[in-house]
């Protein structure tokens, strides 16, 4: 009886140092315990990253600092900025001048666990409204011709205010002759377009609406006007230091250029 009841008793012992080791085992680690920025409160005991047993991080710091509990990538991968996609762009700020529009989008999911930033939220890029606010048409054109990227000149309207069909345009390829250096020194991300602008190349420009006018069926700048030898002037929207001048080639249907060295009037 005597050997029976030290049995159990050494058994139960060991049944509960083995629960006590568990539940230690479960208490340690970063398992639910993920957190943002440095959070001196989110931290546990076991071993750290650095194969040292005591008290260890799990928070989004802890890589930087080198002190995170040993299963911290595992429990707490890291989760990067979500973002959605753009809006459409808005209106010109100021209509019948140089102005410009802006399109944003938004922070669906911010970093955690050391992911990567969010990205920029806002672009702004150069325009020009061609009727003022009482749906009047601006002013007589003059100057040099304003051009933008093809990608910024995407989305226009194929209806006037009317719901009367916009004649579909037409492309003008040009030579480049010069371009000011301030069209390459621009990093801002609705400026990059302008580094593709070399002298010496060909570039097409499309005249669409609502550059184009209905009644003249031209846009600003256009050179249709010109014969071959005339120099034009041109410059490019969204930054008034980049600008040249180039000759026209030819006026076609539809633009054959590269994407880089496609754009439209504005």
């Amino acid at each position: 009886m005597m050997g029976s009841s030290v049995g159990s008793v050494s058994l139960l012992m060991v049944v509960l140092l083995a629960t006590l080791g568990l539940d230690h085992m479960a208490a340690g680690g970063c398992a639910g315990r993920c957190c943002h920025s440095r959070d001196w409160s989110c931290l546990s005991t076991d071993w750290s990253m650095q194969r040292v047993y005591g008290t260890c991080f799990c928070d989004d710091t802890c890589a930087r600092t080198r002190d995170c509990c040993f299963d911290y990538f595992t429990e707490c991968p890291a989760q990067d900025c979500v973002v959605s996609s753009w809006s459409h762009w808005s209106g010109c700020a100021q209509p019948c001048r140089l102005s410009t529009r802006v399109r944003v989008r938004h922070v669906q999911r911010q970093p955690g666990n050391g992911g990567e930033p969010c990205p920029d939220l806002e672009q702004r890029a150069g325009c020009l409204e061609y009727r003022d606010h009482t749906g009047r048409r601006c002013g007589p054109d003059t100057g040099p011709a304003f051009i933008t990227s093809m990608e910024f000149g995407k989305g226009r309207p194929t209806h006037d205010s009317y719901g009367n069909p916009l004649n579909p345009g037409f492309c003008v390829e040009f030579t480049l002759q010069s371009r000011t250096a301030h069209c390459t020194v621009e990093n801002r991300p609705h400026t990059h377009w302008m580094r593709y602008i070399t002298e010496g190349f060909n570039v097409c420009v499309a005249c669409q609406p609502p550059a184009m006018h209905n009644n003249t069926g031209s846009c600003q700048g256009d050179g249709l006007q010109s014969d071959k030898e005339a120099v034009l002037h041109w410059q490019a929207l969204g930054n008034p230091r980049c600008g040249g001048t180039w000759r026209k080639v030819q006026k076609t249907q539809h633009c054959h250029c590269p994407p880089q060295h496609s754009f439209v009037f504005i």
